[in-house]
């Protein structure tokens, strides 16, 4: 049942991740720069409160599989998940905090690059979602 579990939330995280590049972003790129940066703001808070739990609950429930069942994968594929939060630190908040603290009334191709940038800085937690994703079926296997 861990395993499932892990398995469950590895693939929520990677399709909400999905999502926001392959859906979202490139829909919000359409909008003009005031209104691009007023889309992502409140957006990014959305995907935070979602995704920041799920990359901590797919770690634990991936350390308990490892713990029950004894297989190195359930703890690599947890440890990949985890690793969104450092990955998020350090190489996505500086531009996050960019945007968040750019006002609306500064909008324009500055903030709409650095959003470019950040559409391209989160697909790498698309990566990392999809990866534990892999693992965990690979060790329910």
């Amino acid at each position: 049942m861990l395993g499932h579990l892990a398995l469950t939330t590895a693939a929520l995280f990677t399709g909400a991740a999905f999502y926001l590049n392959f859906a979202e972003q490139h829909a919000r790129l359409e909008l003009d720069d005031r209104a691009l940066l007023a889309e992502w703001q409140p957006s990014y808070d959305r995907g935070l409160a979602m995704q920041a739990p799920l990359a901590i609950l797919g770690f634990l429930l991936g350390t308990a599989a490892w713990w029950t069942y004894g297989d190195w994968r359930w703890l690599a594929g947890g440890l990949v998940l985890f690793a969104n939060w450092p990955y998020t630190l350090i190489g996505i908040m500086p531009t996050n905090n960019k945007l968040k603290t750019t006002p609306l009334d500064s909008a324009g191709p500055g903030s709409r690059a650095l959003i470019e940038s950040w559409g391209w800085l989160h697909a790498g937690r698309t990566v990392l979602g999809a990866l534990a994703t892999l693992i965990f079926l690979w060790a329910l296997n």
